[in-house]
């Protein structure tokens, strides 16, 4: 390994701004998270300015050039986690952990048909209830039930799910407009 690597040079304004272009052309980020990334490569490498830079400034060219986009991304992650089958909670939680403000949360928040469908969708995955090869027995029901919790669904969601009489019933009240089916 080079001596560069092992000891590198402090950074510049110019050098940092490579950084964060760099960051931002390979990750879709969150203001939060390239704030959290430039503050991180300062503190491994120090600075070589005068003062401390002004992250705030960077990053607001950056969000004016449309290089980081906090609703865009919000909505590409929230609609993943959905897809993969996670709850409403997870999803808040994965938002939050990401910087992004309570409102842009409450806004991409999935409405209670997205709910079902994730639910329904992790349900199918990891062979909940009505898709299990067997019908569950108790102990095997409450282990479905904590899976889906942890995941983040509702526990109301969560028991109409694991106990549906089959498949098809639980597929047509995810389905359903008002999950009253």
């Amino acid at each position: 390994m080079s001596e560069n690597r092992r000891n590198p040079q402090p950074l510049t304004e110019a050098r940092l701004e490579e950084l964060a272009l760099a960051y931002v052309a390979r990750f879709a980020t969150t203001q939060g998270k390239l704030r959290d990334y430039l503050q991180r490569k300062l503190r491994e490498r120090g600075w070589d300015g005068e003062g401390r830079p002004d992250l705030e400034a960077m990053i607001g060219r950056f969000v004016e050039k449309g290089y980081v986009d906090d609703a865009v991304w919000a909505r590409m992650k929230a609609g993943s986690l959905l897809r993969r089958g996670y709850g409403a909670r997870r999803v808040g939680e994965a938002l939050g952990h990401a910087g992004l403000e309570e409102d842009l949360r409450a806004e991409v928040r999935p409405d209670a048909a997205a709910e079902r469908r994730a639910a329904l969708v992790l349900a199918r995955r990891r062979r909940f209830g009505p898709f299990a090869a067997e019908a569950p027995d108790r102990p095997l029901r409450e282990k479905h039930l904590a899976a889906m919790l942890r995941a983040g669904h509702r526990l109301d969601i969560a028991r109409r799910i694991v106990d549906a009489s089959d498949a098809e019933d639980a597929e047509q009240w995810a389905e359903s407009d008002t999950g009253d089916y």
